[in-house]
């Protein structure tokens, strides 16, 4: 793993079927980055869209590790967004961990996991809950093999039933289920109806 920069597994680099996907892979190593360099939103929406978003020198062994197809304007938003937002996620998010669990307690890129899962839900209505929530499992379960997938969505799940105006119910079932990727359940458009 590089400084200030999340590992893209073979798991991870799988998550850029559609643009959205890719766009919050993008969006929660550009947090991560952030958190660990102390960088600025504007600064590493800036460097992740002119570095990582462009195609790889032929031969520069790197080839699969970024998502070239990431929806850039999603990406910013939601850096920016969480940015802008940090105090905000962070109390509605402690109040939806159980027991001792904080924020300031989980690691950093599970706190940007759920920082941009809670931004997209709080900001996003366009894209439905299910959506989001299935995404960002998909995202945890990319880089983590424990509970951590089961953490995030129980938390995006109660999250949203005080954001959002609609009861979805947390996932029960694969994530494939209902995601922005117009491979899997869904609407003609590959998301899943509220």
């Amino acid at each position: 793993m590089s400084v200030g920069s999340v590992e893209t597994t073979p798991a991870a680099r799988r998550l850029g079927a559609s643009a959205r996907a890719a766009a919050r892979l993008l969006a929660v190593q550009a947090l991560y980055q952030m958190e660990i360099r102390g960088a600025a939103a504007d600064e590493t929406v800036l460097e992740f869209i002119q570095h990582r978003t462009e195609p790889p020198c032929v031969g520069d062994g790197d080839e699969d590790s970024v998502p070239l197809d990431a929806d850039q304007v999603l990406f910013a938003d939601l850096v920016r967004g969480v940015d802008r937002d940090h105090g905000d996620l962070v109390v509605a998010l402690d109040g939806c961990l159980d027991g001792r669990n904080t924020m300031e307690r989980l690691e950093p890129l599970l706190r940007a996991i759920l920082g941009a899962g809670a931004y997209e839900l709080r900001s996003r209505d366009d894209i439905p809950t299910r959506v989001v929530i299935s995404e960002y499992v998909r995202l945890t379960d990319a880089f983590f093999e424990g509970k951590e997938p089961g953490l995030v969505n129980a938390v995006l799940d109660r999250l949203a039933r005080v954001v959002r105006d609609d009861t979805a119910p947390a996932l029960d079932a694969s994530p494939d289920e209902a995601s922005d990727n117009p491979v899997g359940g869904g609407t003609e458009n590959g998301a899943a109806h509220r």
